[in-house]
């Protein structure tokens, strides 16, 4: 049986990206080997992992936010129009260590897994988290699995911190973003999905405070990304050609989905060329 690994990189609400890249598995009928997966890429990775298609997701997340074209008038007026807010989760404390605790998203996830542990799911699964204060990778492919996805969604002053034994643990995407160097050594074809996008901002520009604070860390995670491919060779790497989206930008999952599908006809193309080289047939 041949083996295919995929690597979901994170970037908070440009996961909807991920969605066009996995319906090209679905629609192939390819099973993936393995998932490795950091922050959003960790959600996405365990929904698929856990028996979920591309479009079981969708459909998921389109019952969580806002219809496409709702007004602002329709969400004041609809109590289901954004559920997503239900899931929000104040870190109400005289001393908060994020703005949201994510308690509330992870009981979600289980509603929708229903499973516990990473050994339950149908495909293999890594997930990345960052030992904030050892300043260290931290890997999670066994035991419990909904912790560890809110280990590597923890971005910090966002999402407060998960305390794991003597651990401090936060966001992966500060120590490996897109994880394609985890993806298993006897995987015959390995993929990674970069969603980091791009900025239209003229480059001479002096960015302001929230510029600065936004996108220094996106610049970090970026230059990670390139050492780790030209240190871990691949087959294919995607990365959706996403402009002028934020981490937080949730609201508009259909305009993001919509971008991330620019990769997706040319993803599947490449796919079909590199398995017809290799003469294996899914389909």
């Amino acid at each position: 049986m041949k083996k295919i690994g995929l690597a979901l990189g994170g970037g908070g609400a440009r996961g909807f990206a991920h969605l066009p890249i996995l319906e090209v598995f679905d629609e192939l009928g390819i099973k993936l080997h393995c998932i490795t997966g950091t922050s959003i890429g960790a959600i996405l990775g365990a929904l698929y992992a856990s028996g979920h298609s591309a479009k079981d997701i969708a459909h998921l997340f389109y019952k969580l936010i806002t219809p496409p074209n709702a007004s602002w008038k329709d969400i004041l007026r609809g109590k289901d129009m954004l559920k997503i807010l239900e899931l929000i989760d104040p870190h109400i404390s005289f001393k908060p260590q994020g703005l949201l605790k994510g308690e509330k998203l992870l009981s979600f996830l289980y509603d929708q897994m229903k499973i516990e542990t990473f050994e339950e799911l149908s495909i293999p699964l890594k997930v990345v988290a960052t030992d904030f204060w050892r300043r260290e990778q931290v890997v999670f492919e066994s035991g419990d699995l909904l912790p560890a996805v809110r280990a590597s969604m923890a971005l910090p002053y966002i999402f407060a911190p998960v305390t794991d034994g003597e651990r401090v643990l936060v966001d992966g995407g500060l120590v490996n973003n897109v994880p394609l160097d985890l993806l298993d050594d006897d995987c015959d074809l390995k993929i990674a999905v970069d969603i980091m996008g791009e900025s239209s901002a003229e480059l001479t520009k002096i960015p302001s405070p929230r510029d600065a604070i936004m996108h220094t860390y996106q610049v970090m995670m970026d230059a990670m990304t390139q050492e780790k491919l030209a240190n871990h060779p691949i087959d294919i790497y995607v990365r959706p050609p996403l402009q002028d989206v934020e981490i937080m930008d949730f609201h508009k999952p259909w305009e993001i989905y919509e971008q991330g599908l620019q990769a997706k006809d040319e993803f599947k193309r490449l796919l079909i060329k590199k398995l017809e080289e290799k003469k294996w047939k899914f389909w």
